[in-house]
């Protein structure tokens, strides 16, 4: 049985389920998954993972992410993006300045209060919010804490700036661009957006899905690289058999922590350790390679 990560750079126009429903035909397997949804206008990185490494697809959500953004303002629109409806018009308008911009984008870095979007799969009450909003059925959407690493101004022109954006998880780009433009009092809507990079997923080494095709299995990634992420822990050989059955182990550790648990050249899964009420620690199992 093959397992592995693929670094899909997924087309514009794809939804990502569809790219995995591509991928599940190349190697003929149901057992394929993905991490992070990209919007289906939206294009670059996808990490994709086949057979037991769709164990470990949650691991890759903590991951720092990298965008780059183009932004068109004049307009807004009720999804944010291009697909939907405008809800607000600037006509004859004047660009902001390049100075203006870099001293708005400052106001985003750091942890923000952001609202996600209502056309997004967020579940409200069970249901996914883009459901319940083409429907017009009312609901409120609550705000989160998301953080933003860095944004950077690449090209400004009369109506589009582009941007570059380092974000952790939960980060919604289309409202970023609706906030931006509220700061700088234009409407504005997500035009196009790449993702450049997921943890040590990277555009630079992303595959077309004919590239898969063609590479076959020869593109798969080990589930361990692509969770350097985690620290390394290195068990015990005497404690590997109790670990793979899910008894818990006494470790030397002051942190509570998620850990990438291996024995010598072996990837054994993933583990957790817990603080004891007495300075002990506790390594717990989360998820095993070979189950």
């Amino acid at each position: 049985m093959i397992d592995g990560f693929i670094n899909l750079n997924k087309p514009s126009g794809m939804t990502s389920h569809d790219a995995v429903n591509r991928v599940r035909r190349i190697f003929s397997t149901r057992k394929v998954g993905h991490a992070g949804t990209l919007d289906p206008a939206a294009s670059g990185v996808l990490p994709v993972a086949i057979n037991r490494a769709t164990k470990f697809i949650t691991y890759l959500a903590d991951c720092d992410k990298s965008y780059r953004a183009e932004i068109l303002f004049g307009i807004a629109t009720d999804s944010g993006d291009l697909e939907g409806s405008v809800i607000a018009r600037a006509n004859d308008f004047i660009m902001p300045t390049v100075d203006a911009f870099n001293t708005a984008l400052k106001d985003f870095v750091g942890e923000i209060e952001q609202t996600p979007p209502k056309f997004s799969a967020i579940k409200i009450h069970g249901r996914k919010a883009y459901d319940l909003a083409r429907k017009d059925i009312a609901f409120y959407m609550p705000s989160r804490r998301v953080k933003i690493n860095r944004l950077e101004l690449v090209t400004l022109s009369k109506d589009t700036a582009t941007i570059d954006v380092d974000c952790g998880k939960g980060t919604y780009i289309r409202s970023l661009a609706r906030d931006l433009g509220e700061r700088l009092n234009l409407p504005a809507t997500l035009k196009s957006l790449v993702r450049l990079r997921v943890g040590d997923f990277d555009l630079n080494n992303a595959l077309t899905l004919d590239d898969i095709k063609n590479i076959g299995a020869d593109c798969l990634l080990p589930i361990e690289g692509c969770l350097n992420h985690l620290p390394r822990f290195e068990l015990d050989e005497r404690r590997i058999k109790a670990f793979m059955n899910g008894l818990p182990t006494t470790v030397n550790a002051n942190d509570e922590r998620v850990l990438r648990i291996c024995a010598g050249e072996n990837f054994l899964g993933v583990g957790r350790i817990e603080r004891g009420e007495l300075r002990s620690s506790t390594l717990r199992l989360e998820k095993v390679l070979d189950v």
